[in-house]
């Protein structure tokens, strides 16, 4: 069973996600990251592909792609590092990123290679539902990922019982409609937003992203979805200028959101 499904399986509510940057802050830290953010009680990992023009992240997701790209991270690269990643990690992994660099590397060779190397699920949130039906569904469900689609305030009802259907694992709920980053509360209209998608009843489980900064806020978004994805307020904790380690600061970093949700530490290994 993928390990997506697994975890929405055995934990209903208080699912933590954890977005990072492959490469930030150095190049090679990548997996001592993840197996940080995992020690720290995380249930599951997005890992951000780096991309010249993330048109849907904000200002400190951009600066640490921009980053990992001077280190030297790209796709390959990337395959090389997490290379026998199932050794020490057992929570989902997602990979999220942009069309274009995947392309380049060759769609097809790409999800061989996430099938691979472990990867559970997928993001792209610049590739449109109807062309990600028409050319691509076959080979990413043929390898056993699960293809996760994002939805915003703005999409409609009609849209939103589409993408339900036709997204894997889970549907990643866009808090706010502009770009990713901290924000310092959730407000009355997202609020309300969350409030309609618990309405409409879908089966799909959901989490939601953008905004998710603090403990306080991760809670709040509990209370309306399974859990919530955290990534530039994680980006910006790991990328601190200090002499506290990136590994530390990592699992520091998910125990303070952890910290009294009475949630349980990630999922049980197998």
């Amino acid at each position: 069973m993928n390990r997506i499904d697994q975890l929405f399986q055995q934990k209903r509510e208080g699912i933590l996600s954890i977005y990072m940057t492959a490469g930030f802050p150095e190049l090679d830290d990548t997996v001592e990251v993840m197996k940080a953010v995992q020690e720290g009680g995380a249930d599951m990992i997005e890992l951000g592909m780096p991309f010249s023009d993330p048109l849907a992240d904000g200002e400190v997701i951009q600066q640490s792609s921009q980053t990992a790209l001077r280190n030297g991270m790209n796709i390959r690269y990337l395959f090389e590092q997490i290379r026998g990643i199932r050794k020490h990690l057992h929570i989902p992994l997602v990979m999220m990123g942009y069309l274009n660099p995947v392309l380049q590397f060759g769609f097809e060779r790409f999800i061989e290679k996430c099938a691979e190397t472990g990867i559970d699920g997928l993001i792209l949130p610049d590739l449109p539902l109807d062309v990600y039906e028409e050319e691509y569904r076959t080979i990413v469900e043929r390898s056993g990922l699960k293809f996760i689609m994002l939805i915003t305030p703005y999409t409609s009802e009609e849209r939103i019982h589409q993408i339900a259907r036709t997204s894997g694992g889970f549907m990643y709920m866009v808090a706010d409609s502009s770009t990713t980053g901290a924000r310092s509360g959730i407000s009355h209209s997202q609020l309300e937003y969350f409030r309609k998608i618990e309405a409409m009843n879908l089966s799909i489980p959901r989490l939601i992203g953008f905004g998710i900064s603090s403990h306080e806020t991760f809670l709040k978004a509990c209370e309306h979805a399974s859990g919530a994805i955290i990534g530039s307020a994680f980006i910006r904790a790991i990328g601190d200028d200090n002499k506290v380690s990136v590994t530390e600061k990592a699992k520091a970093f998910v125990q303070e959101i952890r910290r009294g949700s009475g949630t349980s530490e990630g999922m049980p290994a197998p």
